[in-house]
């Protein structure tokens, strides 16, 4: 899973990255410690009008997916993560697979480790070993109060939720899943919202290992309300545990 992350690029940076047309974002507080419920940046593609092409805007979204068909948003602090197995047959996410696809920037994210039989856990922060801002496979769907469905003076609530995968062989020895990593050549075709169902799905696997490098840290990152780059602070990886190397 990928209950936490980091955001340290600034929406400069991000609108570079991910060669996005328009910028629709104020810029967010640097976080060391994202969580589910807060405000993140995502990438999205706005379909283009008959002989125009698609426009790809970095906004802003809540992380934790509340489908249209919610009768209330609190359905979001349980949709985080979505399992790639089974994502075009749930009702929560069919729709969204289909056609609300985006990237969710990401510097880091954090893993736990299960530490023997009981119930410690060791945190750890991967990120790339180039150190650019990863591409984080991510749903997105746009949520109206019943009440104003049909009210369009009043702002609609936008929500988000990362894909997740099996781990690959670096990751595995600390969680069992991680969220799916895009490469940059995939981009395109994942927000593509005519990409065929078959080529979307094709996606959502491991990254290769090689691209990550893995270290343990405190165990602060343990409470949402810690942040700051000491978070990052490589510890002495415990024996027999993934290395940088």
């Amino acid at each position: 899973m990928c209950g936490r992350f980091t955001s340290t690029s600034t929406l400069e940076q991000l609108a570079a990255t991910y060669e996005v047309d328009e910028v629709r974002s104020e810029p967010l507080p640097t976080r060391y410690n994202v969580a589910p419920s807060q405000q993140i940046y995502a990438v999205a593609v706005r379909r283009a009008g008959e002989g125009e092409r698609p426009s790809r805007q970095l906004g802003q979204f809540k992380w934790g997916l509340v489908p249209s068909w919610a009768k209330d948003p609190s359905i979001g602090n349980r949709l985080i993560n979505a399992r790639r197995e089974g994502l075009a047959t749930k009702p929560a996410y069919r729709s969204a697979l289909s056609r609300r696809r985006c990237i969710i920037p990401a510097d880091a994210f954090y893993e736990w480790q299960q530490q023997g039989t009981g119930r410690s856990k060791l945190p750890f922060a991967i990120k790339r070993r180039d150190g650019r801002p990863m591409a984080l496979a991510g749903l997105w769907e746009v949520w109206r109060h019943p009440e104003h469905r049909d009210d369009r003076s009043v702002e609609p609530l936008r929500t988000c939720v990362i894909v997740t995968t099996e781990a690959n062989s670096l990751l595995a020895a600390i969680h069992d899943r991680m969220p799916v990593v895009l490469a940059e050549e995939d981009w395109g075709r994942w927000l593509d919202p005519d990409t065929p169902l078959p080529e979307v799905e094709a996606l959502l696997v491991p990254a290769p290992s090689d691209l990550f490098d893995a270290h343990p840290v405190s165990s602060l990152v343990n409470k949402v309300a810690n942040e700051g780059p000491e978070l990052l602070t490589p510890l002495p990886p415990p024996p027999g545990g993934p290395g940088t190397s």
